[in-house]
């Protein structure tokens, strides 16, 4: 599996913000948007694309297209909705799966309770957005999912993740035989004993939807 944590000026100043719990509910909702679309950017490099022709006003030239079958996004429910304008402004012609997984807190084990998602991922790369990487055991199930439909491709966009978690995913997925990557804006110290991350920015579903 590989780790990219995207050091970019401005992606550690959108997380200062986004961390900062005086942040309200909308101006978190603006920053992580924003500071999707900046990571989705470094995500997407290793993108599948094929050449095209083009006729320009003047000459017909050569360029680049996605590759069909396109690109499929996944958010997970709830606080992964949060992100997906973010990933559909870098790549509006991209589809868009959902899964519904929830973290119990006593096990910190996920459990999933929702899936609309393509019947066939055959040779589909996917994208999964998920705010927070914390123990790992949502994402885990996630990829494994998608792997069973048939995607040879994931990337995992994280706004932070816990060094837990990444130990997590590297122990429990480092048999797939397919590229896994791992895109995030920081990598935080630690996780605390409730399986928060450390110093992380809290709820993300409750302060993306003003609960918190």
């Amino acid at each position: 599996m590989r780790v990219h944590v995207a050091d970019h000026p401005l992606i550690a100043h959108k997380l200062t913000r986004l961390r900062d719990e005086s942040t309200d509910s909308p101006t978190f909702r603006r920053l992580a948007d924003e500071l999707v679309t900046l990571l989705a950017y470094e995500a997407t490099r290793e993108i599948r694309t094929e050449q095209c022709e083009v006729r320009t006003p003047v000459a017909t030239t050569t360029g680049t297209a996605l590759t069909t079958p396109k690109p499929l996004v996944v958010p997970i429910l709830r606080a992964g909705l949060g992100m997906l304008e973010g990933m559909v402004r870098l790549m509006p012609t991209v589809e868009v799966g959902f899964l519904g997984m929830v973290r119990n807190e006593e096990t910190l084990e996920a459990h999933t309770y929702a899936n609309r998602l393509p019947d066939d991922l055959d040779r589909r790369q996917c994208y999964i957005v998920d705010p927070m990487l914390a123990t790992g055991g949502t994402l885990v199930d996630a990829i494994r999912y998608l792997v069973d439909l048939g995607a040879d491709d994931i990337t995992a966009i994280v706004l932070i993740a816990a060094p837990e978690g990444i130990e997590h995913l590297e122990r429990e997925l480092g048999h797939l035989d397919i590229p896994i990557t791992l895109v995030t804006g920081a990598i935080d110290e630690h996780l605390d004993e409730h399986g928060f991350i450390v110093p992380g920015l809290g709820d993300a579903g409750d302060r993306l939807y003003g609960l918190a």
